[in-house]
């Protein structure tokens, strides 16, 4: 039966499992407190990476940014940064993201829209202009050039005085969720696994405090994966870098440390608040009777969230602010790290500055007034938050074993076993939403026939031509014999074994662009063609 007829209809979760009215002791036989939960701060880390958790420090406050030009995005990270921010989130514009300068013909009406434009080390200049690169953390979502841009980031920051070893952030460098999910890739899968694992060796030699990778359930989510899904192929894939890691001579413990996860919040609290536990829970046991790490720092599974972006509707959009309040909780009351979260008009365009500070407001409300930070895992011992937690674990489990069945995640990719799943999940919400049995306010009930307008951002139509200007004036300024020779050396590496980072950083540093490096390595390493 659905809502409308009867309130005693079956209950289930966004991942089908059964919730019953009430939930007892029964519900947690032979359940261990020592096994399931431990310590906080220790293994197996279900209630959370730190002793002390919120009580010593909130969660860093980062909202993502990023909107056509480098000056612009700027001004809006010196923005929030005023509003009370504590660390930058940078979002690149599509063309970027695939290895195409602005005014490559591919980058026709893209340019600036879904992020910022990156073309060049002057551009890069110009993003963090005025920044404390020594005292601010940045988290930059991009995969296909990750690397790219944390070398234009890391020649910036030696350019202020500041040495790779004092520099903090993210780079997210998750290409398999890109096959999966998202399709902003652009190499084959094994070559670009080679660009990863070399960015982890990289950094542990010159960025030591730099996070090297951000495994990112957020866009698995987003393309109608369940919460047991967007935990267990973001898990599986996490289990395939570190054997790539292994396999290109790295030891464990040297570069899980810097390992960190990104996860999506929707809207289901409880469902979500046992998805985080669940996670860190999983991967304690998979470092160490997987891999056999050793360092706690390997074993501990830190991440950031992001609310569901998939969630936010274009009909009555203010309703967005308590849908994003909801998933804020379930990310603070799971443990996160840090946490951003969306602007109510972002199912309309990009965030105004007014949606962006209630939505930095709803983190600040939530940390500071709400008192969930009082305490360490404030629901740990609810019959049924513990019963859930176990319940997403095993789902989970299930997938992660049907996927080593396959190979792994680079074969279970190749197999098109995650992307089926989570399009028959994706088919399967929309079909109760448009059926009634799932309810969004707005858009299925309680619907309104008139709208009130809504501000929306601008988009500045001169902006790809100005960047374009920009970019050819670094062309023409530049030694471009110089440039040739040092993109020449980055092709001899793709061709051997030598570390991509190091070449590619000397071929930035002589302003050669992004794009012309993403063409050499088109050039050696082929374009992915999903099959």
């Amino acid at each position: 039966m659905s809502p409308e007829g009867n309130q005693s209809y079956e209950r289930r979760t966004d991942s089908g499992i059964e919730i019953r009215p009430v939930y007892g002791p029964a519900d947690l036989e032979g359940w261990d407190p020592a096994v399931s939960l431990g310590e906080p701060g220790q293994e197996p880390y279900t209630r959370g990476v730190h002793p002390d958790m919120y009580r010593s420090r909130l969660w860093t406050m980062r909202q993502y940014a990023g909107f056509g030009t480098a000056e612009s995005t700027n001004n809006r990270f010196k923005f929030l940064l005023s509003a009370g921010q504590t660390g930058l989130s940078c979002a690149f514009d599509l063309p970027t993201q695939m290895g195409y300068d602005s005014d490559h013909e591919k980058s026709e009406g893209e340019v600036g829209k879904v992020g910022v434009a990156i073309d060049s080390l002057a551009d890069m200049r110009l993003l963090l202009a005025d920044l404390p690169l020594d005292k601010v953390t940045t988290s930059m979502t991009i995969n296909s050039t990750a690397s790219i841009l944390l070398l234009l980031y890391q020649l910036v920051a030696e350019e202020q005085g500041v040495p790779g070893d004092q520099l903090g952030g993210t780079i997210q460098n998750d290409i398999l969720k890109e096959y999966v999910a998202r399709g902003t890739y652009i190499y084959p899968p094994r070559p670009s696994m080679r660009l990863i694992t070399d960015t982890f060796t990289y950094c542990a030699e010159h960025m030591a405090n730099w996070n090297t990778i951000s495994i990112s359930g957020y866009h698995i989510r987003e393309a109608g994966s369940t919460a047991v899904q967007e935990l267990a192929f973001t898990l599986a894939n996490g289990i395939a870098y570190v054997e790539a890691a292994i396999a290109a001579g790295l030891a464990v413990d040297a570069f899980a440390p810097r390992l960190s996860f990104f996860w999506n919040a929707h809207n289901n609290l409880f469902e979500e608040v046992a998805k985080f536990r669940a996670a860190r829970r999983m991967w304690a046991r998979i470092m160490t009777e997987r891999f056999g790490a050793k360092d706690p720092r390997s074993k501990a599974l830190r991440f950031h969230t992001q609310t569901g972006g998939s969630t936010l509707t274009a009909q009555q959009p203010e309703n967005n602010i308590v849908r994003v309040s909801i998933q804020a909780l379930s990310a603070a009351l799971g443990g996160t790290q840090s946490l951003h979260t969306n602007g109510f008009d972002e199912a309309l365009g990009l965030p105004t500055e007014r949606a962006a500070k209630i939505a930095l407001r709803t983190q600040q409300v939530i940390g500071f007034e709400s008192g969930v930070a009082d305490t360490v895992d404030p629901l740990a011992g609810s019959y049924y938050v513990e019963s859930l937690t176990d319940a997403v674990e095993r789902g989970a489990l299930e997938y992660l074993e049907r996927i080593d069945r396959l190979g792994g995640a680079v074969a279970a990719i190749e197999a098109r076993f995650m992307q089926d799943e989570i399009e028959q999940a994706a088919y399967a919400d929309a079909k109760a939403v448009e059926d009634g049995e799932k309810v969004v306010v707005g858009v299925n009930r309680f619907v309104e026939e008139l709208h009130e307008p809504t501000e929306v951002f601008p988009i500045d139509i001169g902006l790809q031509r100005s960047q374009i200007e920009r970019t050819k004036r670094v062309r023409a300024e530049r030694d471009q014999a110089a440039v040739d020779a040092a993109l020449q050396r980055v092709s001899a590496a793709a061709r051997g074994t030598e570390n991509l980072l190091v070449p590619m950083k000397a071929a930035l540093s002589a302003m050669a662009t992004l794009g012309e490096v993403s063409d050499v390595l088109r050039a050696e390493f082929g374009a992915y063609e999903p099959v």
